[in-house]
């Protein structure tokens, strides 16, 4: 990467940036692409190991469906079918790459803040490793709460829609696969819902919204999110119910985030009260 000139250097760009403005086009792919092996490498690694502990994985992402299923006072014992031979190994190739995906996580957005890091100013570089912390958090926590809160409620809710009707009897019976595609629509939705706030906050710091913008559109965000909910998530109206309503939470406090971090930068942008000009 070649620098400016000595005379042609602009004092008040700072260092970091106008030997960025010296990158061409092909540098950055180059870049971007180094960063992208990086990311895949993770998460061939994180992928690995998991497949290691791929029945210990089953077993803890499986706990809410037997416990529904034990409380539901179903006749047999809960299980997971399989309809051909390798499908029970692609079920746990899936789980593989759904843990490797987590364990590398931070890794991958540490590699994204790096790339975009050259092109912001000091400052704000010092939101790199918040971002990559709270980012991780906020994704776990989302997903803690769809496997401690969300799935118990729609396995129970959904099992025991199964019952006598006139001399038949309808029983559920659970094949791994769309078990699998089940919780992992809802804890990818969970986890990516609660990076909400993460959103809210760059976006203020960046000047693009504002709190009031926030709650101007609450209303139109309430109608978005039953429609997110509707089409993210499985067609029974408890589960659209258990992501809608943390969501609007999520979009109140992220109204709470702009509020604190926009508010700073729009008094620095308000004009002297004498008329002034600094």
């Amino acid at each position: 990467m070649s620098k400016l000139p000595a005379q042609d250097k602009n004092p008040n760009v700072p260092e970091e940036q106008q030997q960025e403005q010296g990158m061409t086009l092909w540098e950055h792919l180059d870049e971007l692409r180094g960063r992208l092996v990086k990311m895949i490498v993770a998460f061939v690694i994180g992928g690995g190991l998991a497949w290691t502990k791929r029945k210990e994985l089953l077993e803890v992402i499986t706990i809410p469906f037997v416990d529904a299923w034990n409380k539901g006072h179903h006749p047999d014992k809960a299980a997971l079918h399989f309809p051909a031979p390798a499908s029970l190994f692609l079920a746990y190739v899936r789980i593989a790459a759904i843990a490797g995906f987590v364990f590398s996580l931070p890794f991958i957005l540490w590699q994204i803040w790096s790339f975009v890091a050259p092109g912001l100013y000091s400052k704000e570089k010092r939101y790199a490793a918040p971002f990559v912390v709270c980012s991780c958090a906020l994704f776990a926590g989302g997903g803690y709460f769809a496997w401690r809160v969300a799935f118990p409620l729609a396995f129970q809710f959904l099992l025991n829609m199964g019952d006598q009707v006139g001399g038949l009897e309808v029983r559920p019976t659970v094949m791994i696969s769309d078990y699998l595609e089940f919780i992992t629509r809802m804890g990818l939705a969970f986890g990516g819902a609660a990076e909400l706030p993460i959103l809210a906050f760059f976006l203020s710091v960046a000047g693009i919204i504002t709190y009031k913008h926030l709650i101007k559109f609450f209303r139109y965000f309430l109608v978005v999110d039953f429609i997110v909910a509707a089409v993210i998530t499985p067609p029974d109206v408890m589960s659209q119910l258990l992501l809608a309503i943390p969501l609007a939470g999520l979009y109140i406090l992220s109204i709470g985030v702009a509020w604190i971090f926009g508010k700073k930068k729009s008094r620095l942008d308000e004009p002297p009260a004498d008329g002034s000009t600094a």
